[in-house]
């Protein structure tokens, strides 16, 4: 049971936007973790949903990336986007957004936020625009206003940033 919302009401929203957040595992990537011998983890991003990011802070949108882990190559990735709100190791996540918003002067309604998993539930229930991809948690796509056509880490994201850019005002 996805929560509905109608066409008009979806760009509404999306036309207010001042901000989009983001998970990393699972929305900017497949969810995989892949590990060499010595242990060293390794994480696989979407050029396209780093076009779209580019794109969208273009157009004047604020892009932040909220995670629970701490991985050099998310702050890589990140920096690689021009992406200057990250925060690893969040643990939560609300609390590390509304700080954020306070510092950007905007509210929670003005935040598009992607998650796809249970820590992402608190997060999807407070902002405006609450989204997710394809293959996220049930309970998350119950939540999401848009749950994305593409699977994180495939192109999930470019589609969101696409979708801000078409409704910017």
């Amino acid at each position: 049971m996805t929560m509905t919302v109608t066409t008009s009401e979806l760009r509404s929203r999306l036309s207010q936007v001042k901000l989009l957040a983001l998970d990393v595992d699972g929305v900017l990537t497949d969810g995989g973790l892949y590990y060499t011998e010595t242990g060293e983890v390794f994480r696989k991003f979407n050029i396209k949903d780093g076009q779209g990011i580019k794109l969208l802070k273009q157009a004047g949108v604020e892009v932040a990336i909220i995670t629970a882990k701490s991985a050099l190559s998310t702050l890589n990735r990140a920096q690689d986007l021009g992406i200057t709100h990250t925060f690893l190791g969040v643990k939560d996540k609300l609390s590390q957004l509304k700080i954020l918003c306070q510092k950007l002067d905007i509210s929670l309604s003005q935040v598009a936020y992607v998650g796809d998993d249970i820590n992402d539930l608190e997060v999807l229930q407070a902002v405006g625009c609450p989204m997710t991809v394809a293959d996220a948690m049930q309970a998350n796509q119950n939540i999401a206003i848009y749950i994305t056509k593409l699977p994180g880490g495939q192109g999930a994201v470019r589609e969101i940033c696409e979708m801000l850019i078409a409704n910017c005002q």
